[in-house]
């Protein structure tokens, strides 16, 4: 019956005076919600519903995705992975509402969907659905955590997972500079045609760092910013700055050494000098003792 209907229904075509109407801008739906496809025709005058045909289908393929003529809807020939999950509006077709209801839409729903409307008259347009889902939060690691060192160059990932299409990676610096050019982006699909997204970033490692991951949904907008700061608690010395260090360190122990030992040596001299001194002064007192009691006795 569908094959004999649509080639009459586009034979009628260049005399189609009915106006179908569906949006100029593409229709985005959440995956795993329901989406309204809206096509609307208006009609110059009264019509039975009995004359009135609806039907749906992909426009690249051709496939059927739901049917409607004499009164009811005509699924025979509806693609299976539309099985269930399509309707219309039944108390809105008299008031030439023919939009179509795709339940918990999914990422292979994406694409050109054209609507024809038969009364009397014959019209029909396209209009374009985009899937759109949220990629979770993203996380940003950093490549190791131990034994880095200033300078070394240094991969921080960034990965999120879940969303769809292809979103837009910023990576900044903390002081806001664009890094971008430095990234290489990979995406996995699962299943369900959602992405794992992961980004890397190569950077030169400089202590106290932050850097930010951000991530831009086309359809949906920004959807999150992640952070990582590495701090210099994280980061050893290199090698040659730590013998510089030990070779500092060992030269200035020998130097208070020696100090040391030339104070000791001074003071110890000092103390020799003080007591010859005394002796000296002692002797001295003794010997004019002696002379003052010999002139006494004299």
């Amino acid at each position: 019956m569908l094959s004999l209907l649509l080639p009459a229904m586009m034979a009628i075509q260049a005399m189609a005076v009915m106006e179908v109407r569906v949006p100029e801008q593409p229709v985005v739906a959440l995956h795993g919600e329901d989406a309204t496809l809206n096509c609307s025709f208006g009609h110059a005058s009264p019509f039975n519903m009995s004359d009135l045909s609806v039907f749906w289908q992909l426009t690249d393929t051709k496939r059927s995705v739901h049917g409607y003529w004499g009164g009811r809807d005509q699924l025979a020939d509806q693609a299976e992975r539309f099985a269930n999950r399509t309707s219309l509006f039944p108390a809105q077709l008299g008031l030439g509402n023919v939009s179509l209801l795709l339940r918990r839409v999914v990422v292979a729903d994406e694409g050109s969907y054209t609507c024809f409307v038969r009364v009397q008259d014959y019209s029909s347009a396209a209009l374009l659905l985009q899937v759109a889902a949220p990629y979770s939060k993203p996380v940003v690691t950093l490549e190791s955590e131990s034994n880095l060192r200033p300078g070394d160059e240094v991969a921080l990932t960034c990965v999120a997972y879940g969303g769809y299409p292809e979103a837009g990676v910023i990576w900044q610096d903390g002081g806001g500079r664009n890094l971008t050019d430095n990234i290489t982006t990979s995406l996995v699909a699962n299943e369900e045609g959602l992405f794992t997204m992961t980004s890397v970033l190569t950077v030169v490692l400089e202590p106290n760092s932050t850097y930010s991951c951000g991530l831009i949904n086309p359809l949906l907008g920004e959807e999150g910013y992640a952070f990582v700061t590495i701090t210099g608690q994280n980061m050893a010395f290199p090698p040659v700055a730590l013998w510089v260090t030990v070779g500092l360190a060992v030269c200035l122990l020998v130097l208070l050494i020696a100090l040391a030992a030339v104070c000791s040596r001074k003071i110890k001299e000092s103390c020799e000098e003080a007591r010859r001194e005394a002796e000296e002064a002692k002797e001295l007192e003794e010997e004019e003792s002696k002379t003052a009691m010999t002139l006494l006795q004299s």
